[in-house]
Protein backbone atom coordinates (compact mmCIF):
# COMPACT_ATOMS: atom_id res chain seq x y z
CA UNK A 1 0.00 0.00 0.00
CA UNK A 2 1.16 3.34 -0.90
CA UNK A 3 2.27 5.29 2.03
CA UNK A 4 -0.04 8.35 1.49
CA UNK A 5 -3.15 6.82 -0.25
CA UNK A 6 -6.13 8.66 -0.50
CA UNK A 7 -4.69 11.61 1.18
CA UNK A 8 -5.06 15.38 1.15
CA UNK A 9 -1.20 17.07 0.77
CA UNK A 10 -0.63 21.08 0.51
CA UNK A 11 2.67 21.90 -0.58
CA UNK A 12 4.13 25.63 -0.89
CA UNK A 13 7.05 26.62 -3.22
CA UNK A 14 6.20 23.40 -5.64
CA UNK A 15 6.87 24.88 -8.82
CA UNK A 16 10.20 23.95 -8.53
CA UNK A 17 13.11 22.39 -6.94
CA UNK A 18 12.14 20.81 -3.23
CA UNK A 19 8.61 21.91 -3.48
CA UNK A 20 8.14 20.20 -6.68
CA UNK A 21 10.25 17.11 -5.50
CA UNK A 22 7.99 16.44 -2.82
CA UNK A 23 4.86 16.75 -4.61
CA UNK A 24 5.65 14.41 -7.48
CA UNK A 25 6.87 12.16 -4.62
CA UNK A 26 3.59 12.57 -2.83
CA UNK A 27 1.53 11.69 -6.28
CA UNK A 28 3.71 8.50 -6.27
CA UNK A 29 2.97 7.28 -3.13
CA UNK A 30 -0.67 7.76 -3.55
CA UNK A 31 -2.33 11.35 -2.22
CA UNK A 32 -5.21 11.42 -3.62
CA UNK A 33 -5.07 15.25 -4.04
CA UNK A 34 -2.22 17.95 -3.61
CA UNK A 35 -2.85 21.37 -3.67
CA UNK A 36 0.33 23.25 -5.03
CA UNK A 37 1.11 26.61 -4.59
CA UNK A 38 3.97 29.02 -5.22
CA UNK A 39 4.29 32.39 -6.82
CA UNK A 40 4.69 31.09 -10.97
CA UNK A 41 1.78 30.29 -12.39
CA UNK A 42 3.16 29.28 -15.80
CA UNK A 43 5.70 26.62 -14.03
CA UNK A 44 2.92 25.62 -11.07
CA UNK A 45 0.17 24.63 -13.73
CA UNK A 46 2.69 22.11 -15.69
CA UNK A 47 3.62 20.90 -12.69
CA UNK A 48 0.19 20.28 -11.46
CA UNK A 49 -0.92 19.18 -14.95
CA UNK A 50 2.12 16.63 -14.94
CA UNK A 51 0.65 14.86 -11.51
CA UNK A 52 -2.93 14.82 -12.20
CA UNK A 53 -4.43 11.48 -13.22
CA UNK A 54 -6.78 8.73 -12.89
CA UNK A 55 -5.15 8.33 -8.75
CA UNK A 56 -4.03 11.90 -7.58
CA UNK A 57 -5.91 15.11 -8.91
CA UNK A 58 -3.05 18.03 -8.79
CA UNK A 59 -4.79 21.85 -8.40
CA UNK A 60 -2.40 24.87 -8.54
CA UNK A 61 -2.87 27.84 -6.69
CA UNK A 62 -0.73 30.83 -7.03
CA UNK A 63 0.10 32.57 -3.70
CA UNK A 64 2.30 35.22 -2.65
CA UNK A 65 3.99 34.27 0.51
CA UNK A 66 4.57 37.79 1.92
CA UNK A 67 0.85 38.65 1.77
CA UNK A 68 -1.34 37.17 5.29
CA UNK A 69 -4.72 36.70 3.46
CA UNK A 70 -2.83 34.63 0.55
CA UNK A 71 -1.50 32.56 3.11
CA UNK A 72 -4.70 31.93 4.24
CA UNK A 73 -6.59 31.70 1.01
CA UNK A 74 -4.21 28.29 0.32
CA UNK A 75 -5.66 26.54 2.76
CA UNK A 76 -9.38 27.68 1.72
CA UNK A 77 -8.68 26.71 -1.72
CA UNK A 78 -7.73 23.11 -0.43
CA UNK A 79 -10.61 22.39 1.57
CA UNK A 80 -12.64 24.20 -1.12
CA UNK A 81 -10.77 21.81 -3.88
CA UNK A 82 -11.01 18.54 -1.51
CA UNK A 83 -13.05 18.46 1.35
CA UNK A 84 -10.19 18.00 3.66
CA UNK A 85 -6.56 18.53 4.50
CA UNK A 86 -4.08 15.37 5.61
CA UNK A 87 -0.64 17.24 5.38
CA UNK A 88 1.17 20.22 4.70
CA UNK A 89 4.52 20.86 3.40
CA UNK A 90 6.29 24.07 3.94
CA UNK A 91 8.68 23.78 1.42
CA UNK A 92 8.85 27.29 -0.05
CA UNK A 93 11.44 29.78 1.11
CA UNK A 94 13.66 33.00 0.88
CA UNK A 95 17.30 32.66 0.51
CA UNK A 96 18.21 36.37 0.09
CA UNK A 97 21.68 37.49 1.26
CA UNK A 98 22.80 39.73 3.85
CA UNK A 99 25.31 40.00 6.39
CA UNK A 100 24.50 41.57 9.73
CA UNK A 101 25.89 45.15 8.30
CA UNK A 102 24.34 45.06 5.06
CA UNK A 103 20.75 43.54 5.86
CA UNK A 104 17.91 46.35 5.83
CA UNK A 105 14.47 46.15 7.85
CA UNK A 106 13.25 45.56 4.58
CA UNK A 107 14.92 42.35 4.01
CA UNK A 108 14.69 41.14 7.44
CA UNK A 109 11.17 41.77 7.49
CA UNK A 110 10.13 39.77 3.74
CA UNK A 111 12.31 37.04 5.04
CA UNK A 112 10.52 36.52 8.41
CA UNK A 113 7.30 37.09 6.41
CA UNK A 114 8.46 34.13 3.86
CA UNK A 115 10.26 31.74 5.82
CA UNK A 116 8.80 32.34 9.43
CA UNK A 117 4.83 34.10 9.06
CA UNK A 118 4.02 32.25 6.28
CA UNK A 119 4.80 28.73 7.21
CA UNK A 120 2.81 29.51 10.77
CA UNK A 121 -0.53 31.08 9.16
CA UNK A 122 -0.74 28.05 7.38
CA UNK A 123 0.15 25.64 10.18
CA UNK A 124 -2.56 27.49 11.85
CA UNK A 125 -5.02 27.16 9.42
CA UNK A 126 -4.08 24.02 8.63
CA UNK A 127 -4.46 22.62 12.35
CA UNK A 128 -7.84 24.43 12.47
CA UNK A 129 -9.11 21.76 9.47
CA UNK A 130 -7.19 19.07 10.70
CA UNK A 131 -8.79 19.43 14.39
CA UNK A 132 -12.45 19.70 12.97
CA UNK A 133 -11.77 16.44 10.61
CA UNK A 134 -10.78 14.46 14.10
CA UNK A 135 -8.25 12.21 11.89
CA UNK A 136 -5.00 13.72 12.89
CA UNK A 137 -2.66 14.96 10.09
CA UNK A 138 1.02 15.63 9.49
CA UNK A 139 2.95 19.00 9.06
CA UNK A 140 6.56 19.03 7.62
CA UNK A 141 8.65 22.14 8.14
CA UNK A 142 11.76 22.44 5.59
CA UNK A 143 14.33 24.10 7.74
CA UNK A 144 18.00 24.76 7.14
CA UNK A 145 21.32 23.47 8.80
CA UNK A 146 21.88 27.01 8.89
CA UNK A 147 19.01 27.90 11.40
CA UNK A 148 22.13 26.44 13.77
CA UNK A 149 23.85 29.50 13.76
CA UNK A 150 24.62 29.83 9.98
CA UNK A 151 26.86 31.73 7.67
CA UNK A 152 27.25 35.49 7.89
CA UNK A 153 26.34 36.45 4.59
CA UNK A 154 23.19 34.99 5.10
CA UNK A 155 22.45 36.52 8.71
CA UNK A 156 18.37 37.19 8.07
CA UNK A 157 17.85 33.97 6.68
CA UNK A 158 19.52 32.30 9.25
CA UNK A 159 17.40 33.67 11.73
CA UNK A 160 14.52 33.35 10.23
CA UNK A 161 14.89 29.25 10.19
CA UNK A 162 16.03 29.24 13.48
CA UNK A 163 12.54 30.35 14.20
CA UNK A 164 10.59 28.21 12.20
CA UNK A 165 12.71 25.75 14.04
CA UNK A 166 11.12 27.10 17.23
CA UNK A 167 7.39 27.33 15.89
CA UNK A 168 7.83 23.25 14.77
CA UNK A 169 8.84 22.15 18.17
CA UNK A 170 6.05 24.52 19.65
CA UNK A 171 3.27 23.46 17.53
CA UNK A 172 4.41 20.12 17.55
CA UNK A 173 4.07 20.07 21.50
CA UNK A 174 0.72 22.17 21.45
CA UNK A 175 -0.78 19.54 18.89
CA UNK A 176 -0.05 16.46 19.38
CA UNK A 177 -3.21 16.11 21.50
CA UNK A 178 -5.55 16.52 18.52
CA UNK A 179 -2.90 13.86 17.14
CA UNK A 180 -1.48 16.04 14.60
CA UNK A 181 2.11 15.89 14.17
CA UNK A 182 4.79 18.67 13.63
CA UNK A 183 8.41 17.39 12.12
CA UNK A 184 11.32 19.57 10.40
CA UNK A 185 14.33 18.72 8.22
CA UNK A 186 17.41 21.09 8.74
CA UNK A 187 18.21 20.61 4.94
CA UNK A 188 22.29 21.22 3.95
CA UNK A 189 23.19 22.45 0.93
CA UNK A 190 21.19 21.55 -2.10
CA UNK A 191 21.11 21.50 -5.30
CA UNK A 192 18.20 23.46 -6.82
CA UNK A 193 17.53 25.58 -10.26
CA UNK A 194 17.12 28.34 -7.04
CA UNK A 195 20.64 27.79 -6.01
CA UNK A 196 21.93 27.69 -9.65
CA UNK A 197 20.95 31.06 -10.02
CA UNK A 198 22.44 31.79 -6.33
CA UNK A 199 25.58 30.65 -7.03
CA UNK A 200 25.96 32.33 -10.96
CA UNK A 201 24.33 35.52 -9.99
CA UNK A 202 25.29 37.06 -6.31
CA UNK A 203 27.61 34.36 -5.60
CA UNK A 204 29.44 35.05 -8.65
CA UNK A 205 30.55 31.30 -9.50
CA UNK A 206 30.86 30.19 -12.90
CA UNK A 207 28.10 27.75 -14.77
CA UNK A 208 30.31 24.76 -13.79
CA UNK A 209 30.10 25.68 -9.96
CA UNK A 210 28.51 22.77 -9.29
CA UNK A 211 30.82 19.94 -10.52
CA UNK A 212 33.57 21.68 -8.35
CA UNK A 213 31.47 21.90 -5.34
CA UNK A 214 30.19 18.20 -5.16
CA UNK A 215 34.21 17.39 -6.02
CA UNK A 216 34.92 18.92 -2.54
CA UNK A 217 31.83 16.75 -0.05
CA UNK A 218 32.36 13.77 1.74
CA UNK A 219 30.14 11.95 -0.44
CA UNK A 220 30.90 13.26 -3.57
CA UNK A 221 27.75 14.92 -4.34
CA UNK A 222 25.47 18.11 -2.99
CA UNK A 223 21.72 17.10 -1.31
CA UNK A 224 19.20 16.69 -4.29
CA UNK A 225 15.72 17.54 -4.44
CA UNK A 226 14.64 14.22 -4.15
CA UNK A 227 16.34 13.15 -1.15
CA UNK A 228 14.74 15.82 0.90
CA UNK A 229 11.22 14.69 -0.80
CA UNK A 230 11.74 10.63 0.42
CA UNK A 231 12.31 12.10 4.20
CA UNK A 232 9.41 14.49 3.76
CA UNK A 233 7.23 11.78 2.81
CA UNK A 234 8.32 9.40 5.30
CA UNK A 235 7.56 12.06 8.06
CA UNK A 236 4.24 12.99 5.94
CA UNK A 237 3.41 9.11 6.43
CA UNK A 238 2.05 6.36 9.10
CA UNK A 239 5.44 4.97 8.74
CA UNK A 240 7.09 7.52 10.65
CA UNK A 241 4.67 6.79 13.81
CA UNK A 242 4.08 8.70 16.73
CA UNK A 243 6.87 10.91 15.60
CA UNK A 244 6.45 14.44 16.19
CA UNK A 245 8.92 17.39 17.24
CA UNK A 246 11.72 15.82 15.98
CA UNK A 247 14.46 18.52 13.60
CA UNK A 248 16.22 16.36 11.78
CA UNK A 249 19.36 17.38 10.28
CA UNK A 250 20.00 16.14 6.81
CA UNK A 251 23.10 16.80 5.50
CA UNK A 252 26.53 15.66 5.36
CA UNK A 253 28.44 17.95 7.85
CA UNK A 254 27.65 17.09 11.37
CA UNK A 255 26.78 19.54 13.70
CA UNK A 256 29.11 19.84 17.12
CA UNK A 257 31.83 17.89 15.60
CA UNK A 258 34.94 18.58 15.21
CA UNK A 259 37.54 17.32 11.89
Amino acid sequence: MADLAGKIVIVTGASQGIGEAVARKCAAEGAAGLLLTARDRQRGDRVADALSNGLCRAVFHPAELAEPDQCTSIVATCIAEFGRVDGLVNAAGLTDRGTIFDTSVELWDRLFAINARAPFLLIQAAAEQMRKQGSGGSIVNILSISGHGGQPFITGYCASKGALAILTRNTANGLRWDRIRVNGINIGWTDTPHEHRVQTGAMGQPDDWLAQAEAEQPFGRLLKPADVAELSVFLLSDRSGIMTGAIIDQDQKVIGAWD
